[in-house]
This record gives structure tokens, sequence and C-alpha cells, in this order.
């Protein structure tokens, strides 16, 4: 089940700041038991934390592996090394899986990892010039609204959070651009609104210039998976005795990671070179390792709505079997 938490993490490629740990320990457990080694591969962002904060505590070695982590810069290159088999195991968004899946990569989503927050206070959001007329999601017809990677979860939800509002959402015009670029070209108006995750969020909404339009997950996929975890399907097969302990492992981390928001936040100035006075009033995400079909049924259903994908997704090909 998912867990409310008070905060919400950053997404996407926000917050990319230089890692300082990557590598695992060693080749026998406390006991002298060999561990299995397993690589994972993350993106350099706030949720990721979760990660190396289990290798630190010894997690994944109390479950008999010997992780290493290994970072890519993004989704686009860690699916092409997971199923290349560079990397065991990946932590992305989960509509990059489903695509990949769709385009002919056969993976498989192992477990749940981190999601948005039903209600309250999301961790990503629109928010638009006050001087663009943008009042509600149908007014974002016709004008420019900036996302960090065209045809991802944030542009798909806000297409869908217009459509239910009224709106055209074929007459929204994205542009692709660096989260960290977008507040400076938001308060020039050189975009009208944009998608934002913390801390950009709150920054925009208590400024001058910007206000809050909505938070498009929650008003079209309430909670919806931010990241899971995943592999080739050729490992999941080729390594059931692995994943058995990796699935313990997994849960356990993302449990702990959830009851401990006060060792993710050092572990984002350890391990990301945060600044303390931004990992310190960061929102963070919900940390589960329970995969959501529904929410994954409802995300691939706007896949295909909006033409992400090409067909129909076979979730049952896609999420790992217990």
């Amino acid at each position: 089940m998912k867990h409310p938490f008070a905060g919400a993490a950053a997404v996407g490629t926000v917050l990319t700041f230089a890692l300082t740990a990557c590598g695992g320990g060693g080749t026998t457990g406390g006991g002298g038991e060999e561990l299995q080694p397993l690589t994972i591969g993350v993106i350099p962002i706030a949720p990721s934390a979760p990660v190396q904060l289990a290798l630190d505590e010894g997690i994944f070695e109390d479950h008999g592996l010997d992780v290493t982590i290994e970072t890519a810069q993004g989704g686009a290159a860690m699916l092409p090394a997971v199923s290349g088999g560079s990397m065991d195991i990946g932590v992305g968004n989960p509509l990059s899986v489903i695509l990949a899946k769709d385009q002919g990569l056969d993976m498989k989503i192992l477990s749940g990892y981190s999601s948005s927050l039903p209600e309250g206070e999301d961790i990503t959001g629109v928010a638009a010039n006050r001087d663009a007329g943008i009042a509600s999601w149908a007014d974002l017809a016709g004008k420019r609204v900036a996302v960090n990677t065209v045809n991802g979860q944030g542009d798909l939800t806000i297409k869908e959070a217009v459509s239910q509002d009224g709106g055209d959402p074929d007459a929204v015009e994205f542009v692709e651009m660096p989260f960290q670029d977008m507040p400076a070209q938001l308060d020039r108006g050189e975009i009208d609104a944009a998608w934002v995750p913390e801390p950009f969020l709150t920054q925009l909404i208590n400024g001058e210039q910007t206000e809050l339009v909505g938070y498009n997950y929650q008003d079209t996929v309430p909670g919806l998976d931010t990241m899971v975890t995943f592999s080739s399907a050729a490992f999941a097969e080729e390594n059931p005795e692995v994943l058995e302990n990796y699935d313990a492992a997994i849960e356990d981390a993302l449990e702990f990671a959830q009851n401990n928001p006060e060792r993710v936040r050092e572990t984002l100035v350890s391990f990301l070179n945060m600044p303390e006075e931004v990992a310190a009033d960061l929102r963070l995400e919900e940390f589960d390792a329970e995969v959501d079909r529904d929410e994954l049924e409802t995300l691939s259903e706007l896949m295909l709505k909006y033409d992400v994908i090409s067909n129909e997704a076979n979730l049952d090909e896609i999420i790992q079997a217990d």
C-alpha cells in the first residue's frame, strides 16, 4: 500500500548534483556467505537517494546482495544499458518502460519505487505567468508550456487535464527545456506556463510574477508512480534467486526511506552533494515497493490516447509476476 507522507520530492531531471558514492561493498556477508553481485542503475536526482541509503545501511547485504550503483544521465541512456546487460536493474519512470516495450525492448517492471501525492500539495505542478491569462487547465490551449521532456509523464497528464477541463489538448504548444531554465523564462514571459517539480514549484507559486495553475498528476492520475524498478526480461528469467533477494531488499529499503525522511535528506547531501538548506526544505515523494497496477493501466491508456505508444500495453507482459 502507499503510505501518506507530508512532503514530496524532485522528479525528472531536476536537482542533478555530482554523485560522491556509487560502489558496493565486499563479496561476502557478515557471516562469510557469498554475496550475489547486482548492478543498479540510477539517475543522479533526489528520488534515487533511497538506493544509496539502503547500501549505506547494509540492507542489500542483509539480503545476500553485493550491490554496485551506476549512474545514467537519463532514462534514454539507462534503458538500453539495462536491456543490453551492462546494468542489471534500473530505476526510472514507468512511462519510459512501457514505451520501451512498445518499441520492442523486452522489459519487466520489478517493483514500485516512488509516487506523487494523491492530495494536498503535490511534488509537481504547473505554474503560469500572471500576465498569460491562464486561470484553468483549459486556458493552456494556445499557450507555450515548458516541460523537461516531450512525450513524458508531464505533458501527457497536462494534455489530459486540459481535455477534462473542456480545452483542446492539441492546441497546447509544449516547449522542451531543463527544469532549471524554466523559472527565468517564465518570469520574462518567454513561456506562458511550466511544469516543474520541487523546489522550483514552491518558488514559482510564491513568486510575484507567477502562480499555480494546478497539480496535473492529482487531476488525472492521483498518486501516479513517478519511479519504478525494472530489468530486462532475460535477466529476470535467468536470475530468479537474485530477484527474490532483490524484491525483499527493495521493499525493506523503501520502507526504511519512507519511515526515516531525515536519513533521506542526509543522503541527499552526501550522495548528491545537495546543499543542506535545499535538502532540508525539499518535499519528499512517497516511497513504496508495491506496483500500483490501476495507475499503470490508466497511464498506459493515456499513452495510447495521445499516441505516445502505437499499441495497447499488455501489463501482464510488462509487470514481473510475483
